[in-house]
């Protein structure tokens, strides 16, 4: 079954990428001479993490992969393999994206495609997935739509975090699935974007000023100040953490809030699409 990290297109399996990953982690462990018991005493992780990552169950942290290289020697290939894969696979990109999200500090997205999935009502969640090419079966839509409906739990679980989402206009316009699921839509954005921690808005179709026109993007500050981005395409994801590509991301983020409308506004301007239904 795939994984689905992005708001609309499916991404590839991860487990190959996982298991390949995996394979150098167990290679290099056994190429110390460990076993997996101390192995896991020297990185300070029990057997059963280590077992799950060698068999690409698991993706394993930033502290994992820091201790694992120095237990096997400091060779830089585990360092690099963990980078090839988060910057290199799209499957792999937007899972560990959904697993950031979970904690990021104060996630933001940017979008110009989709309603962002976080605010996606049931409906319209089927829309989308019903539009997917090739066909999904019932079987995978299901899980796909109960994949972003689970999903969608962090904004009740956290009220605490601040959450910000420029959106293009034209998305809130487009009638996806039809005249009813585009109002259920519009009631389940103005609803979710309500409490005082969520900030909604909208780039007007007739905006003369634009920052950010290369495409979706959201960028990430982890609980341990660490910043990161990533950025989604047709068939592929990208998990970035280059400084300076973050910083420039970011800023191409933050332009476009002086440019869209404001909160306010926004939510004035969804009012009205959603008395013209």
């Amino acid at each position: 079954m795939a994984v689905h990290g992005g708001d609309g297109e499916r991404d590839p399996d991860p487990s190959d990428s996982l298991r390949t990953f995996g394979a150098v982690v167990q290679a290099l462990r056994e190429h110390a001479g460990l076993s997996r018991t101390e192995f896991g005493t020297l990185i300070r992780f029990s057997k059963h993490t280590v077992e799950s990552v060698e068999l690409g169950r698991r993706m394993p942290d930033e502290v994992f992969v820091e201790r694992g290289e120095q237990a096997t020697g400091n060779t830089g290939a585990l360092r690099k393999s963990a980078q090839h894969l988060s910057r290199g696979e799209p499957g792999l990109a937007a899972w560990f994206r959904a697993r950031l999200e979970r904690g990021a500090v104060s996630p933001c997205t940017y979008e110009c495609r989709l309603v962002p999935g976080l605010l996606q009502p049931e409906p319209h969640v089927r829309a989308v997935f019903g539009n997917s090419i090739p066909l999904l079966t019932d079987e995978q839509a299901e899980a796909q739509v109960a994949a972003r409906l689970e999903r969608q739990k962090i904004l009740r679980e956290r009220p605490h975090v601040a959450y910000s989402f420029i959106v293009e206009e034209a998305v809130f316009r487009r009638k996806l699935g039809g005249k009813e699921v585009a109002r259920c839509m519009l009631d389940h954005v103005l609803e979710h974007s309500a409490p005082r921690n969520v900030t909604l808005q909208v780039m007007p179709q007739d905006a003369e000023f634009h920052s950010c026109l290369d495409g979706p993007v959201q960028p990430v500050e982890t609980p341990e100040g660490k910043r990161l981005a990533y950025s989604e395409g047709q068939q592929n994801g990208w998990l970035i953490g280059d400084p300076q590509e973050v910083s420039l991301l970011q800023q191409r983020y933050d332009t476009p809030r002086s440019q869209a409308l404001n909160h306010k506004e926004s939510r004035g301007l969804l009012e009205r699409l959603r008395g013209e239904l």
